[in-house]
């Protein structure tokens, strides 16, 4: 165990907690205003998806992960973005941070890269599908047992959805943007993984 008192510890954990399910609950309360926004505007914020290979559709890329095309679309998202959100953020919120501006970033970039002509993509699935990229491998990289554990629970309830979410035979869903947001997840864990000081054991 580490060198301090475990009431400290558990306080920090509790801590953690908070700040993360106030974070994720925000951010999912943050897309349900702007898709009201945007059915009250008459869908004026589904421009800010994002059309492939365009230049002026890069100032997009950022904002299409926060728009939604319909209440049906973002009620889908609601649910695994907060629980994988909710976990991730465990780790630390800056580290959260991180990962999520690579993931937004990353994706899209490569759904106005690869997405096909005259299509217009926008969601927040991009960031569900790598946090649970990320969440899926980063235990086994950092070789703690809750992470390999978290993964294993997420992949046996999310694990079929998210292979179907891939499949090239999807219509009207951007399949391109979810695996982009997966590899995205893997390759997060191993950038943002945390490394123990030597000489301290994960109890």
């Amino acid at each position: 165990m580490r060198g301090v008192l475990s009431s400290e510890r558990a306080w920090s954990r509790g801590e953690r907690a908070k700040a993360a399910a106030k974070l994720m609950v925000g951010w999912v309360a943050l897309l349900w205003l702007l898709e009201l926004i945007d059915v009250a505007s008459g869908h004026a914020l589904d421009d800010f998806g994002v059309m492939p290979r365009a230049v002026p559709e890069l100032v997009d890329v950022v904002p299409s992960a926060f728009i939604h095309f319909g209440f049906g679309h973002v009620a889908a998202n609601s649910v695994p973005l907060l629980v994988l959100g909710f976990l991730s953020a465990l780790g630390g919120l800056r580290r959260f941070a991180a990962v999520c501006a690579l993931i937004i970033v990353a994706d899209g970039l490569g759904v106005w890269l690869i997405s096909p002509d005259n299509s217009n993509t926008a969601g927040a699935s991009g960031v569900v599908f790598g946090l649970f990229g990320f969440l899926l491998v980063s235990g086994f990289v950092e070789r703690r047992l809750l992470g390999v554990a978290v993964g294993v629970v997420i992949a046996g309830i999310w694990g079929g959805s998210i292979l179907a979410g891939i499949a090239p035979t999807q219509t009207g869903v951007s399949w391109q943007g979810h695996l982009i947001g997966l590899v995205t997840g893997v390759v997060a864990a191993f950038l943002f993984r945390r490394r123990e000081p030597r000489g301290t054991l994960n109890a």
